[in-house]
C-alpha cells in the first residue's frame, strides 16, 4: 500500500467521494468497476479530455495521475477495448472513453488518433471499517444491481428515445422533450439506460429541467451489455417511478444494432409494456426507414415520432412524413413541436403555460 496524489478523478468514480490523496494497492482484481490509479504516458491533441466528478471537462496531459474504472467498450465511433485478465503496477493500459473507463484497446478510431496510454499504479482503496486500516478495492456505483429485478412504473407514462446509431441526436431530443414538458408544468425524471459510463447526457437532461436523473453507473455497471442492460433499466424505471413524477424520459445509448444491450431491453416484456411513447432518432431518411422496419420486425414496436439529423431541414422531414407516415420534428429548431407531440401521446396536458405563468395566475 502506498500513497499517491491524483490530478484528476473521472466521473465514473462519482459515487465514492474520493479526495486527491489516495491509498493504492499493488493487488489488482481485474473486475469491471474496480477503481484504478494510472499515470498518463502520452499527449494528445484530440479526444484529450476527461469528465470529472464535478461534470466539468478537463484536459489530460502526459504525466497526469488520474483515477478511472476498469471496464470494456464496444463503440461504433470510438475506441473499443476489453477488460484485462491480469494487471500489475507498471503495466500499460488505455483510457477508452472520456468518462474514465480503463482497459486494453483493441480498435482505434482514425478520427481520434491513438488513445491515451497509461501506467498502472494500483487499485484505489477505501477504508470502510471504522478505526481500522483495512483497505478494500473501491468500485464504481453505490446501488447493488439485481439481475432478477422486476419493473413497476406505477402507471407513470414512459418516453423512450432510441437511435439508429451513436450520435443520432438522442440526448438533444431528450433534453428538448424534458424542457417542453417542464414548461407545461409537469414533473419529469430521466435516465440513460445503455452505453459506457459518462454523465454528460444525464447532466444535459438535468440542465433541461429533469427533477431527478439516473444512469447505469449508479448500479456499478461501467458498460452495459445484453445481460445487465434489462435489469438495470427495470431498476431505474422502478426507482424513479416510486417518486411519482408525471413522466419518465429515458435514452437508450448507442443504436438499435449494437453491443450495449438495446435489443435485449426492447425485447424485455416488462420494459416494452411500460413504453408509452417511442421516439426514433435517425441520422438520415434511409436510417429512419430502416429503424422503423427494425422496430416493427424485431420488437413489434412503432415509433410515435422521428427526430435526429434526418430532420435537419424540410427535405428530410418531408421524406419521413410522406414515406413513413410519421410526424417528424428537429429537436434543435422545432423542440416545442417535438415536446408537444410527445405530451399528447402520453396524455399530458398541453396548455401553453410554464411554471412562472402558473405561479403568477
Amino acid at each position: 500500500m502506498k500513497t499517491i496524489i491524483a490530478d484528476k478523478i473521472a466521473s465514473v468514480a462519482q459515487h465514492r467521494g474520493l479526495k486527491r490523496k489516495l491509498q493504492v494497492s499493488a493487488e489488482i482484481p481485474c473486475e469491471e468497476g474496480v477503481l484504478l490509479a494510472i499515470r498518463i504516458l502520452n499527449s494528445k491533441s484530440s479526444y484529450n479530455t476527461l469528465e470529472l466528478t464535478s461534470g466539468r471537462m478537463a484536459k489530460v496531459r502526459r504525466g497526469d495521475i488520474i483515477v478511472g474504472a476498469l471496464g470494456h467498450r464496444k463503440a461504433l465511433f470510438g475506441y473499443s477495448g476489453h477488460l484485462p485478465t491480469q494487471l500489475s503496477p507498471g503495466d500499460t493500459v488505455q483510457v477508452l472513453n472520456i468518462g474514465g473507463v480503463i482497459g486494453i484497446c483493441d480498435s482505434v478510431n482514425a478520427n481520434f488518433g491513438p488513445p491515451f496510454d497509461a501506467e498502472v499504479l494500483g487499485t484505489v482503496l477505501e477504508f470502510p471499517y471504522l478505526g481500522e486500516r483495512i483497505g478494500v478495492p473501491a468500485r464504481a456505483g453505490t446501488d447493488q444491481l439485481e439481475m432478477n429485478a422486476s419493473v413497476d412504473t406505477q402507471a407513470v407514462p414512459v418516453v423512450v428515445l432510441a437511435g439508429t446509431s451513436m450520435d443520432s441526436g438522442k440526448t438533444a431530443a431528450a433534453s428538448a422533450i424534458v424542457s417542453r414538458l417542464r414548461h407545461h408544468g409537469h414533473t419529469v425524471d430521466a435516465f440513460k439506460a445503455t452505453g459506457v459510463s459518462l454523465r454528460r447526457d444525464i447532466l444535459a437532461m438535468e440542465d433541461a429541467g429533469a427533477r431527478q436523473t439516473a444512469i447505469f453507473t449508479d448500479f456499478g455497471v461501467v458498460t452495459t451489455t445484453e445481460e445487465n442492460g434489462p435489469p438495470v433499466t427495470r431498476m431505474m424505471l422502478t426507482q424513479l417511478a416510486a417518486d411519482k413524477p408525471d413522466v419518465i424520459v429515458f435514452e437508450l445509448g448507442d443504436g438499435l444494432l449494437g453491443a450495449y444491450g438495446v435489443e435485449a431491453i426492447l425485447k424485455d416484456e416488462g420494459i416494452r409494456s411500460a413504453i408509452t411513447c417511442l421516439v426514433l432518432c435517425a441520422n438520415d431518411p434511409v436510417a429512419a426507414w430502416g429503424g422503423v422496419k427494425l422496430l416493427h420486425d424485431e420488437f413489434a414496436l412503432r415509433p410515435d415520432v422521428v427526430t435526429g439529423p434526418a430532420t435537419d431541414n424540410l427535405v428530410g422531414t418531408n421524406l419521413i412524413t410522406d414515406r413513413l407516415g410519421l410526424p417528424a420534428f428537429n429537436a434543435i429548431t422545432h423542440g416545442t413541436e417535438l415536446g408537444d407531440t410527445v405530451a399528447k401521446v402520453v396524455d399530458l396536458q398541453v396548455d401553453g403555460k410554464n411554471d412562472l405563468d402558473r405561479k403568477s395566475s
